[in-house]
C-alpha cells in the first residue's frame, strides 16, 4: 500500500501560514494532571460546562486537551494568550473563530478519536480534517452498503478480511473530511464518491475544487484532510 507517512516536527516559534500553506497539527490527548489542569484554566466558562457533562473521566480530560491544545495552537497564529481565543459556533456545534477575529483570516478543523488529536489550520481556505482510529467492526459490510456508492461497497465486499477495515476507515475519513470541509449537513456519505484502492491515494470525485490528502498519523489510525482549490503547502506539526 501507499505510506502516507510524514514526519512531524515541532511547530517553529514563528508560525507563517500563507494562502499556499496547509498546517496540520497532531495532538497527544494523553496528558499529565498538570498539563490537565493548566489546558483547563484556559477554557471558558461554556467549555468547562461541556467538559462537566461527560459521565467518564477519560472523555472528559480528553475534552479538555483537545479544547485547550486548539486554544494554544491558535493563540499562536493570533499572537494572543490561548484563553484570550473566543469561537462562535455553527449551526451543527462546528466551532469557527469569532467574528472579532475574522480579519485573521484564519479557517481550521479538529479530529479526535481515542487518545490523538488532529488540527488542520489554513489561511482563506475552508479545510476539513477526519480521524479515526482502525477497529474491528461486526457490522462493517453492512455499514459500507447503507453508506457508501455500490461501487465503493464493492471494493470493500471483494477486499481479504485484514484489508476490509483499513479500507473502509479510509473512505469513512474521506468522505467525513469533505462534509466538515463544506459544513454542509445536508449532503449524505453516501453522495460523496471516492476513488481509492488499497495500492493508490484516495481522489474525491466531487464537483468544486478540492483537495485531498489521506494521512497516516499513527499506527493502526486512519486520517484525511480536504481543504478547498488544489495545490497545497502540507508542513506537519507535533504540539
Amino acid at each position: 500500500m501507499t505510506t502516507f507517512n510524514h514526519i512531524w516536527l515541532p511547530a517553529p516559534e514563528n508560525l507563517i501560514l500563507s494562502s499556499d500553506d496547509v498546517h496540520i497539527w497532531k495532538i497527544d490527548l494523553k496528558q499529565s494532571e498538570l498539563q490537565i489542569q493548566s489546558f483547563r484554566e484556559t477554557l471558558s466558562s461554556d467549555e468547562i460546562t461541556r467538559a462537566e457533562r461527560f459521565y467518564f473521566p477519560e472523555h472528559r480530560q480528553r475534552f479538555i486537551i483537545g479544547r485547550g491544545s486548539l486554544r494554544t495552537i491558535l493563540g499562536r497564529y493570533l499572537g494572543i494568550k490561548p484563553s484570550q481565543v473566543e469561537f462562535d459556533y455553527q449551526q451543527r456545534g462546528k466551532p469557527l473563530l469569532a467574528a472579532k477575529f475574522a480579519d485573521s483570516g484564519l479557517f481550521f478543523n479538529l479530529s479526535h478519536s481515542q487518545d490523538l488529536g488532529l488540527c488542520g489550520v489554513t489561511y482563506q481556505r475552508l479545510i476539513g480534517v477526519d480521524l479515526e482510529y482502525i477497529r474491528p467492526m461486526s457490522d462493517l459490510e453492512n455499514l459500507a452498503k447503507r453508506f457508501f456508492l455500490p461501487r465503493e461497497y464493492e471494493v470493500i465486499k471483494l477486499l481479504p478480511p485484514e484489508k476490509k477495515q483499513q479500507v473502509f476507515f479510509r473512505y469513512w475519513t474521506c468522505k467525513e473530511a469533505y462534509l466538515k470541509a463544506t459544513g454542509d449537513g445536508l449532503v449524505q456519505l453516501e453522495q460523496i464518491e471516492i476513488d481509492l484502492t488499497p495500492k493508490k491515494p484516495a481522489q474525491l470525485l466531487v464537483t468544486g475544487n478540492w483537495e485531498l490528502r489521506e494521512l497516516i498519523p499513527a499506527d493502526n489510525f486512519a486520517a484525511a484532510v480536504v481543504v478547498a482549490n488544489h495545490g497545497g503547502n502540507f508542513q506537519f506539526w507535533q504540539l
